[in-house]
C-alpha cells in the first residue's frame, strides 16, 4: 500500500487515493473465471496503450478509484470489487494509511519513494542500510484478525524491500505474526534483484525478514526450488545485474525449523514459480505436523 509506480502512483497523486496496483493483482488472482465475472476479469486486466491521459494505466485500477469515489473508501472500494468479480477468499489491505516507502542505503543515500527504491540499480558496494515508512503506518484491523484466525502466513517471492517487507512496517503486524499460531511459510525467490538483493543468499533474504519480523525463528518452513535453471536464462538475467538466488543450507537451517526442496520452477524463457506446483506444495503442508 506504499506503491507509487506506475498507473497506481499516478493515481495516487492526482486523486490522492491509496495505490491499487497490488490489491487489483490479489483480486485478479482470485477471481472466478467461470462465470460471467471472467469477462470483468478480462476489463480489470486491461491496460491502455494509446497516447494520451491514459496512456499507462490499468482498467482495474481506474475502476478500483471509481469504486472509492462511490462507496466512500477504499476498503468498502475493495469490497465492492471483490464481489463484482466473484473472488474465492478476501483481500484485505494492510493499512489505509498514506505513506511513503523510503530506504536508507550504506554510503548515506536516502531514496525516497517506493519507485525510486524499486528502479535504483544499484552501486557497486552499495547495500540497502534499512527501509522505513514515512509517516508511520498503522495496521487496518482485519488484517491483524486475519493473522490471527491463519492456519498458515505465506511470504511470497517478489521484491524484497520494495514488496514484502513494507507489509512488515507497517504498526501491529509484526506483533500479530509473532504472536500467531499459525505455520509460516517463506518462499523465497528464484533470482536476485539488481541494487535491492544483489549477492544476496537464502540465509540473507531470512536474516532481513527476521530483521522487521523482530524475532528470529519464526519461520517454519523455507520453501525453495530444486529444479535445474536453464543456463540461457542465467544468462540473459546476468546480462541485467541477476543471478539465482544461492541456498546456503548450513547456514539457512540455523535460522528456520525446516528447509523444503520441491521442483517449482515454470516452463517458459522466463525464471518464475509455477502457480499450480507451488500452491500443491503449500497445501501438502497441512498434512504435515512439523
Amino acid at each position: 500500500m506504499s506503491d507509487s509506480g506506475g498507473s497506481s502512483g499516478r493515481l495516487r497523486d492526482e486523486l490522492r487515493q491509496l495505490p491499487y496496483g497490488d490489491v487489483r493483482q490479489c483480486l485478479l488472482a482470485l477471481a472466478d473465471e467461470k462465470n460471467e465475472s471472467g469477462i470483468l476479469k478480462d476489463i480489470f486486466e486491461h491496460r491502455f496503450s494509446e497516447e494520451g491521459d491514459l496512456s499507462g494505466h490499468s482498467m482495474g485500477n481506474l475502476m478500483l478509484a471509481a469504486l472509492n469515489e462511490f462507496t466512500g473508501g477504499p476498503e468498502r472500494a475493495i469490497e465492492m470489487a471483490s464481489l463484482l468479480l466473484k473472488i474465492k477468499g478476501k483481500v484485505l489491505p494492510v493499512t489505509l494509511t498514506r505513506t511513503d516507502l523510503n530506504a536508507l542505503l550504506s554510503d548515506g543515500t536516502i531514496l525516497e519513494r517506493e519507485s525510486t527504491i524499486d528502479t535504483y540499480g544499484g552501486t557497486p558496494g552499495v547495500t540497502v542500510d534499512y527501509v522505513y515508512l514515512e509517516p508511520i503506518a498503522y495496521s487496518y484491523p482485519p488484517s491483524i484478525e486475519a493473522i490471527q484466525e491463519a492456519d498458515m502466513i505465506v511470504f511470497s517471492p517478489g521484491d524484497l524491500y520494495t514488496s514484502l517487507i513494507p507489509n512488515l512496517l507497517v504498526k501491529g503486524i509484526p506483533e500479530a505474526i509473532i504472536d500467531s499460531k499459525a505455520k509460516v511459510v517463506f518462499v523465497i525467490s528464484l533470482m536476485t534483484k539488481p541494487g535491492e538483493t544483489t549477492g544476496f543468499k537464502s540465509s540473507t533474504y531470512v536474516e532481513e525478514v527476521n530483521k522487521y519480523i523482530g524475532k528470529t525463528g519464526k519461520i517454519d518452513i523455507l520453501l525453495t526450488n530444486s529444479d535445474s535453471l536453464p543456463d540461457k536464462s542465467i544468462k540473459r538475467y546476468a546480462r541485467e545485474g541477476s543471478e539465482p538466488v544461492d541456498l546456503d543450507m548450513e547456514k539457512t537451517g540455523g535460522l528456520v525449523n525446516k528447509i523444503v526442496k520441491r521442483p517449482l520452477l515454470a516452463e517458459g524463457t522466463q525464471i518464475r514459480h509455477d502457480p499450480n506446483k507451488l500452491a500443491l506444495e503449500l497445501m501438502s503442508f497441512f498434512e504435515s505436523p512439523n
